[in-house]
């Protein structure tokens, strides 16, 4: 797979077949989707390419209704080359990207910056300023710019949109069973170990630092998990997904994982956390007296629901 920021240098770019959008968290709906793509791109010809956007147009223009992300980029990437996208093009959603109108944006970045010969979109897809372009627009300048437009089809289960606000929903409820069941995969996170404050192992739990890089993760709170990608086999753990009220008021969200009967020095490793069962909320305590009770009751209990099951006798 190719990434770009932005639109690609005329020497690296190819015919495409594009999809347009946000694919937080590239959930059921957005895999079949992008089996379309993939297979509208072989008809054609073209390499399959999604334009994705970062920051989420809410986070630019309505910050304080912005939706929470399922997903970090590096998540989001992976996800869509195992759907078989080739190339995907990471555009920085300012006004002034914003401000384009809809026949610039056909004009300037889908023909003359992407090389998009395939679209495929949705019956509500809006672009350009004010959102005022439309699918009829499209079609309308499909033979002056020689692109094909498709229809991608709505993506439902048990008559319920697939969304990614359902996965939101889901995973905001503690419901990690149905997030899957949406997701086509438990749901995790990845990133690299970081140095922390080391507080953790003052108080006899020492953690795996990841930084969070949105200010509202779609997860929040205490876990049992999986850390994946520091041996053959997944590592059970507890984890905590939040600001740490009770240590640090720097309002900046982290992910800690304590892992049992672990004591290696993994700074730089990039790993996956599989969130398994959500044990409850972020709680502020009056000390850290308080907190390490809090953590290893928390601990105790991930161990026993992470426990490998006996073997039939």
């Amino acid at each position: 797979m190719k990434i770009f920021r932005g639109i690609a240098r005329s020497g690296d770019r190819v015919p495409v077949a594009l999809a347009i959008g946000n694919f937080d968290g590239v959930h059921r709906g957005h895999q079949a989707l992008l089996a379309q793509l993939v297979a509208a791109a072989r008809r054609h010809r073209l390499s399959p390419a999604v334009m994705t956007f970062e920051p989420h147009p809410r986070e630019l223009f309505a910050p304080g209704s912005a939706p929470a992300r399922v997903a970090n980029i590096r998540d989001k990437i992976e996800a869509l080359a195992a759907s078989g996208v080739e190339r995907v093009f990471i555009q920085h959603f300012s006004r002034r990207f914003a401000a384009l109108g809809p026949e610039e944006f056909i004009g300037e970045v889908l023909v003359a910056g992407l090389d998009a010969r395939c679209l495929l979109v949705g019956d509500d897809f809006r672009f350009g300023a004010r959102r005022a372009g439309d699918v009829d627009l499209l079609r309308g300048r499909a033979a002056q710019y020689g692109y094909v437009v498709e229809q991608l089809a709505t993506v439902q289960e048990h008559g319920v949109r697939v969304s990614s606000s359902e996965v939101r929903e889901a995973l905001a409820a503690g419901d990690l069973a149905h997030a899957a069941a949406l997701l086509g995969r438990p749901y995790a996170i990845s990133g690299r170990v970081l140095h922390g404050r080391k507080l953790g192992r003052e108080i006899g739990f020492p953690t795996l630092n990841l930084r969070l890089a949105h200010r509202r993760p779609a997860a929040h709170g205490i876990y049992a998990v999986k850390v994946h990608c520091l041996g053959e086999q997944p590592r059970p753990g507890v984890a905590s997904i939040g600001l740490r009220p009770t240590v640090d008021d720097t309002g900046r969200w982290l992910l800690e994982v304590h892992l049992f009967d672990f004591a290696q020095q993994v700074y730089g490793r990039l790993v996956r956390v599989e969130l398994v069962h959500k044990l409850r909320d972020e709680t502020k305590y009056e000390s850290l007296h308080a907190l390490t009770h809090a953590i290893r009751n928390d601990a105790a209990t991930a161990r026993a629901l992470l426990a490998p099951a006996d073997p039939p006798a």
